[in-house]
């Protein structure tokens, strides 16, 4: 047991390491002749290789929420001590993703911080960038800020370039028209 929590903080230059020298001993083992095991060994060392760019815990985090289970895949999540060290850089903003949308459904207003940085890391899908900006949109609606949310929702539609997020935005900018409409009548407009 104490071996497998070793394994889920591993570094990720230890992961590909690790699989180098697999790798490396299953293109020995076809060498010398025994091409069942030099396949069945490189094989497990390609598994090892693939861990370093696709992290098991962000993946069962990712299924979890799907599931509509924040609670489990915020266990998952948690599981990454130390993300600069045991992501690959690539998925430094997709924590930060994960990690705010968790949030998000507890304390919304508290999840701006995870939003802003995962857009700030990065992300190379324009639609979770969307997703993020999205998300802020909707931060800055509850604080009463119409103006950074606008700006939020007109960026998210840029980066929304397959549409997978267009209902979300139109119900948010339905929402927008809303709030202005009871602000002028509670006479929340003034006339200079």
């Amino acid at each position: 047991m104490h071996f497998i929590t070793k394994v889920q903080t591993m570094s990720n230059i230890v992961r590909l390491v690790i699989a180098c020298v697999v790798m490396g001993a299953g293109v020995t083992l076809c060498g010398f002749g025994f091409w069942g095991w030099g396949i069945l060994v490189f094989l497990i060392g390609g598994l090892i290789l693939l861990s370093y760019f696709f992290n098991e815990n962000m993946l069962i985090a990712q299924f979890y929420l799907r599931k509509e289970n924040s609670d489990e895949a915020e266990k998952w999540l948690l599981k990454i001590t130390d993300y600069e060290k045991q992501l690959f850089k690539g998925q430094h903003g997709y924590y930060n993703l994960l990690l705010g949308l968790i949030e998000s459904r507890k304390a919304p207003l508290k999840s701006e911080k995870y939003f802003k940085k995962a857009i700030s890391l990065g992300m190379t899908m324009s639609h979770n960038t969307a997703l993020a900006k999205l998300s802020l949109a909707g931060i800055a609606m509850a604080k009463r800020n119409k103006r950074e949310a606008q700006q939020y929702l007109t960026e998210a539609a840029k980066e929304d370039k397959n549409k997978l997020l267009a209902d979300q935005i139109k119900m948010m900018k339905g929402q927008m028209a809303q709030m202005d409409k009871q602000q002028v009548q509670r006479g929340g407009y003034r006339n200079f």
